[in-house]
């Protein structure tokens, strides 16, 4: 163990492709965040839409897994899933959730902290319907998270379940659908020469009295740099 610790620990790569600064920020970090992920479209990054969903469970344990943004608006950022799987259950249980993109090929990273509210029946309905059809079928025969037997268990219902709906429309499972993170926490990390790294935050208040100009329920956007 020590031989590999070792080398893990000579492992160093220095950043040093762009800077950020608060003006380039701008002061809609959703809007920002769009730039940014169009940027990291036009660099060729693969599964750009690859992020880390955190969630916790009811004693606080914090959990980790990859999903994939499936829809940006000016409320948050929206996913789909399994309500009873793992992740489902912590979400039922506490909605505050934490979301990470790395693009490594722009040395940068979104750190998204907000609360997970699950989308309208219809939202989820027309997105199952836009996947392709061995897609709605899994999820369907799926009991994600839960312990099978085998996966020979899984291709017998997967076929049980082609045989039922050859010629028909599959029917959105009620156990699947889609999440919408509305974010009170967003951080622009973009990585600078010898770690001096330029990190943009913006920042909002959850509130019942809401400002002309504020989201609903949200006080304004506020912006300020932390040291890296």
């Amino acid at each position: 163990m020590t031989k590999i610790s070792d080398h893990i620990s000579k492992i160093r790569a220095d950043y040093q492709m762009a800077s950020l600064n608060e003006t380039e920020a701008g002061d809609d970090p959703l809007l920002f965040f769009q730039k940014w992920f169009r940027q990291a479209e036009e660099a060729g990054i693969t599964e750009v839409n690859a992020m880390t969903l955190a969630t916790a469970n009811v004693w606080g344990l914090p959990s980790a897994r990859i999903v994939l943004l499936k829809g940006l608006d000016e409320e948050g950022f929206i996913f789909y899933t399994n309500y009873e799987s793992e992740k489902g259950r912590q979400i039922a249980d506490e909605q505050s959730v934490a979301l990470l993109f790395f693009w490594k090929e722009l040395e940068r990273q979104v750190r998204i902290e907000g609360t997970a509210v699950k989308l309208p029946a219809a939202e989820s309905d027309a997105y199952f319907h836009s996947r392709p059809r061995g897609s709605q079928i899994s999820a369907v025969a799926s009991p994600q998270s839960q312990v099978i037997e085998s996966r020979e268990v899984l291709e017998d219902k997967v076929r049980e379940l082609e045989r039922r709906y050859e010629g028909q429309e599959i029917p959105r499972p009620e156990h699947w659908g889609g999440y919408k993170v509305i974010p009170e926490k967003i951080e622009f990390w973009q990585g600078r020469k010898n770690r001096l790294h330029d990190r943009i935050v913006f920042f909002r208040e959850p509130e019942t009295d809401n400002g002309e100009d504020a989201l609903p329920g949200y006080s304004s956007w506020e912006k300020y740099r932390i040291a890296p």
